[in-house]
C-alpha cells in the first residue's frame, strides 16, 4: 500500500507532517500498512464491517418519515494521539467539565455568577434549556454532569478547540468501545506494538459513579431509563446496561408508590435506587415538566428531589449546552477555578448582542450559524458552502429570535486517511472524549473520532452520513 500520493497540503493532517512523511506516533502504523497490498486492506476494511454489522453496532436515521437502521460506518485506519497532547488535552477537560459542574448547581441555587453580572442573566433564563422547575435542586456529592461527551476539533494552525459540550444524554460511547474491538483484531500486532492507552474499563468506571451517588450503600439498584427500541441510539442503551450488568427499562417499568421508585419484575415491585436516564429532561415527569409525555413516570421527580432516587445525568444539565452559554465558558472557567482556560473554545459571536448581530448578518456568507439547542448537524448554516436562499432565510430566523444563535467562523478542521473505493482520501473529523465525574473524573482515552466521509464535508454528525475511526492514544 503506497501513501505517495495521499495529499496534505492546505490542512493539518493527523497522521502525515507532509506527502508520505509520517508524524513520529504515526511511524509504526505507515510502515505496518505500507507492506499490505491494497487489496488486503480493502479486504480487512470489509471484514470489519462484517463484524460490526453480526455484532448488531447500528444506530437510526429518521428520513422521510422512515425510520432507517444502519451500521454506523467505520474505516480501519485509527487517528492516533501522541501522549503528550493527550495530557494537554486531559488536563484542560478536567479543568472544563469541574467548573461547568459549579455553574449548574450555582445556576440552579445561589446564581452568584448572576449577581456578579458575569454572564447577562436574561441569557440563561431566556434558555430553552433553562428548567425553571430544577431550582433549589441538590443532586448527590453536588454533581450535576456524571457523564459527558466534550467535541473537540483541531484547526489548520494544529491547535486543538473546544467546539461544544454534551452534558444531557451524550451518545457515541458504545461504538467507541465496539471499534475498538474490532480494530484490534484487525490489526492485532500494530495494535500491541504501539502501546495503545486502553479504554474497555469505561463501563466499569460509569458503574462506579453511578453507585457512588446512590442513598443505598450495601446493595443499589442501578438501571438505564430508555426511551425504547424506536430511538436511534437504542443500540448503545442495551449495550451499556449488558457491559453494566444493570437492568435496562423503560418508562412503563417503573412507578412511584410512597415516594421511592420501583421496578416491575417477574417477582414482584423491586425498589430503584439510582437512574441513568437516556431520555431528555423534558420527558423525564408529565407531572413535573411536559405533560404530554408517554415515555417518562408520573412523580418521579419529586422522589428525586425528596433524596429517594439518584439521576445521572441531573435534570437540568442541559443549561451548560446551550451554545450561547458555550461562547461564555471561558468567563465561567475563571470565574469558578480562578484559572485561565487550558483549552480554547472557538471565538463565537452571540445574536443576542446588538453590534455582533449586525456582524453575524453582513458576513453569513463566510460564518457558520447555529441554533442555541439543536444538535445532530441540524439547524445549522454553513456559510461558504450555501447559497443566497439559505442564507436569507437565516437571517430571518436570527432577527425573529436573536437569543436563539450564534455564529462562528469556519474552522478547517484537521483531517486522517480514510478508505475511498481503491484509495486513500484525506477527510475530516472532530473527537468527542467521554467524562464521566464520580469519586474523581475519569477522561476515557481517545474517545470518539467522527470523520465527514463525503468529501469537502465539515459535518460529522452520524445522522448527516458522517462515520467513525478508532482513537489511539499512545503510552
Amino acid at each position: 500500500m503506497k501513501f505517495d500520493k495521499y495529499e496534505t497540503e492546505g490542512f493539518y493532517d493527523e497522521i502525515f507532517e507532509a506527502p508520505d512523511k509520517p508524524r513520529n506516533g504515526s511511524k509504526l502504523l505507515i510502515e505496518r500498512l505500507k507492506s499490505f497490498p491494497y487489496e488486503e486492506i480493502q479486504r480487512r476494511q470489509k471484514s470489519a464491517e462484517a463484524a460490526l454489522f453480526n455484532m448488531g453496532v447500528t444506530f437510526t436515521v429518521y428520513k422521510d418519515e422512515k425510520n432507517l437502521e444502519q451500521i454506523f460506518p467505520f474505516d480501519i485506519i485509527p487517528r492516533i494521539i501522541e501522549a503528550e497532547e493527550w495530557k494537554i488535552l486531559e488536563k484542560g477537560l478536567r479543568q472544563r467539565i469541574y467548573a461547568l459542574n459549579l455553574f449548574i448547581d450555582d445556576i440552579y441555587n445561589d446564581k452568584k455568577i448572576l449577581k456578579d453580572k458575569v454572564i447577562p442573566e436574561e441569557l440563561v433564563y431566556g434558555g430553552q434549556s433553562y428548567l425553571k422547575q430544577c431550582e433549589g435542586l441538590k443532586p448527590p456529592h453536588n454533581i450535576w454532569n456524571h457523564i459527558t461527551g466534550t467535541d473537540i476539533i483541531r484547526g489548520k494552525d494544529g491547535e486543538y478547540y473546544i467546539l461544544e459540550d454534551n452534558l444531557r444524554c451524550p451518545s457515541g460511547v458504545s461504538y467507541v468501545l465496539e471499534n475498538r474491538q474490532v480494530l484490534k483484531r484487525t490489526f492485532p500486532k500494530v495494535f500491541d506494538d504501539s502501546k495503545v492507552e486502553a479504554i474497555d474499563v469505561y463501563p466499569n468506571r460509569l458503574f462506579d459513579s453511578l453507585e457512588y451517588i446512590s442513598n443505598n450503600k450495601y446493595s443499589s439498584n442501578i438501571v438505564l431509563l430508555t426511551p425504547g427500541v424506536y430511538n436511534s441510539a437504542y443500540f448503545e442503551h442495551s449495550y451499556l446496561a449488558q457491559q453494566m450488568g444493570i437492568e435496562l427499562v423503560e418508562g412503563r417499568d417503573l412507578v412511584v408508590h410512597d415516594d421511592y421508585v420501583f421496578m416491575r419484575t417477574t417477582q414482584g415491585f423491586k425498589k430503584v435506587d439510582v437512574i441513568y436516564r437516556r431520555i431528555d429532561d423534558i420527558f423525564l415527569d408529565p407531572n413535573f415538566f411536559k405533560n404530554d409525555s408517554l415515555i417518562g413516570v408520573p412523580g418521579i421527580m419529586d422522589v428525586y428531589r425528596k433524596g429517594n432516587v439518584a439521576f445521572a445525568n441531573a435534570p437540568g444539565t442541559g443549561i451548560a449546552d446551550d451554545k450561547v452559554i458555550y461562547a461564555y465558558t471561558p468567563k465561567i472557567i475563571k470565574y469558578y477555578t480562578g484559572e485561565e482556560p487550558l483549552l480554547n473554545i472557538v471565538p463565537t459571536y452571540v445574536c443576542s448582542e446588538e453590534k455582533e448581530c449586525k456582524h453575524v448578518l453582513e458576513n453569513l456568507d463566510k460564518l457558520v450559524v447555529k441554533a442555541a439547542n439543536e444538535s445532530g448537524g441540524y439547524g445549522m448554516l454553513i456559510g461558504p458552502h450555501s447559497g443566497k436562499k439559505e442564507q436569507n432565510e437565516f437571517a430571518k430566523k436570527i432577527k425573529e429570535n436573536p437569543r436563539n444563535y450564534i455564529a462562528q467562523p469556519t474552522i478547517t478542521l484537521s483531517r486522517v486517511p480514510v478508505i475511498i473505493d481503491d484509495h486513500l482520501e484525506g477527510r475530516h473529523v472532530d473527537l468527542r472524549p467521554y467524562i464521566v465525574y464520580g469519586e474523581d473524573i475519569y477522561i476515557m482515552p481517545g474517545g470518539l473520532t467522527r470523520v465527514a466521509l463525503k468529501k469537502g464535508s465539515l459535518v460529522v454528525n452520524s445522522s448527516q452520513g458522517g462515520g467513525s475511526k478508532d482513537s489511539w492514544v499512545l503510552k
